[in-house]
């Protein structure tokens, strides 16, 4: 985009572009902005004009953006959003606010934060609402992206890896985090198992059967990652998403299990339950706080990130 153009540029362009790529759709889009859909059609390609480059093209019966459209959409997402903000700025009364937050963790995680998090809602913001949705991925981005969650929250090691190589090869990032606590995890087997009165060497536990936690549903995890170092790896006879379900399963099997310890104690089943040190190191599990750039200076956001944080600190 030259001078020239950026000083005529104008900015209702770029809430039609913004619009179409979020629906995706010409059609839904002018309906969102209350425009026909020959005017959103021509506002594309006058915003066509100003960039110098294709933004729409058609795949079959829908459209699809092109490569310089998903170069240019989290850019002008984001001036958009701060635009907003400091043309209509709000301060976020808890007390006052009706307001509902989609966060996205996995059982362990929510048996330890949502407890908390109830208490202060119930004393400090009445009208707020929270729905916590499954976490079925090691890497949220692209559920934060959709707007399908404000919050997700867990142990994101490959989504940070990649964070951070962006940043240090100088590309902007859309994501910010926040670390929380760092879990322990151990083995877990129900009491009364062969393997509860003897010492739980390498040897053993590869020779017995597991059961895995896995959102994803792929039967591989850190766990398998550690052996794999050692040269070894465990037999998984059971796939399950949920680590309280893991749990259940255990206290009726001789399987074998790995849980956050302190998510034991939270289950209602620690009496039937043995937990064991893992015999072969395991990365720290750092738990962790994920959110797109465009909620970080939202008020309502900052006051959900902060009380989270004060309950994850005060939990440890």
């Amino acid at each position: 985009m030259d001078p020239l153009n950026f000083r005529t540029l104008d900015l209702n362009l770029l809430r039609v572009f913004d619009e179409v790529m979020t629906e995706r759709s010409l059609t839904r889009a002018a309906r969102k902005l209350s425009l026909t859909q020959p005017a959103v059609s021509n506002a594309l390609r006058r915003f066509r004009d100003v960039v110098g480059d294709e933004l729409i093209q058609r795949s079959g019966q829908s459209m699809a953006p092109t490569p310089r459209a998903l170069a240019l959409w989290p850019a002008v997402r984001e001036a958009l959003r701060a635009l907003q903000e400091v043309l209509t700025p709000s301060t976020f009364v808890p007390a006052q606010a009706n307001t509902t937050f989609v966060l996205a963790m996995a059982d362990a995680t929510a048996a330890q934060l949502m407890p908390g998090l109830i208490e202060v809602m119930d004393r400090d913001a009445p009208g707020v609402s929270i729905r916590v949705v499954p976490l079925t991925t090691r890497d949220p981005r692209r559920l934060l992206e959709k707007e399908e969650a404000d919050l997700a929250i867990g142990y994101f090691p490959a989504a940070f890896a990649d964070l951070t190589a962006r940043e240090q090869a100088g590309e902007s990032v859309a994501f910010s985090h926040q670390r929380l606590y760092s879990g322990e995890y151990v083995c877990v087997m129900r009491r009364g198992h062969p393997l509860a009165d003897a010492p739980l060497t390498l040897d053993r536990y590869c020779a017995a059967r597991h059961l895995l936690v896995s959102f994803s549903g792929r039967p591989f995890g850190f766990v398998d990652a550690a052996l794999a170092v050692h040269g070894r790896e465990r037999r998984i006879v059971l796939t399950v998403n949920q680590f309280f379900t893991a749990g259940k399963v255990v206290t009726h099997s001789n399987l074998l299990t790995v849980l956050p310890r302190h998510f034991v104690g939270v289950t209602g089943m620690a009496d039937q339950l043995l937990l064991r040190e893992l015999p072969f190191a395991v990365p720290t599990v750092h738990v962790d706080a994920l959110w797109h750039h465009r909620l970080h200076r939202a008020g309502a956001h900052q006051w959900l990130r902060a009380t989270i944080l004060t309950l994850a600190q005060t939990a440890q």
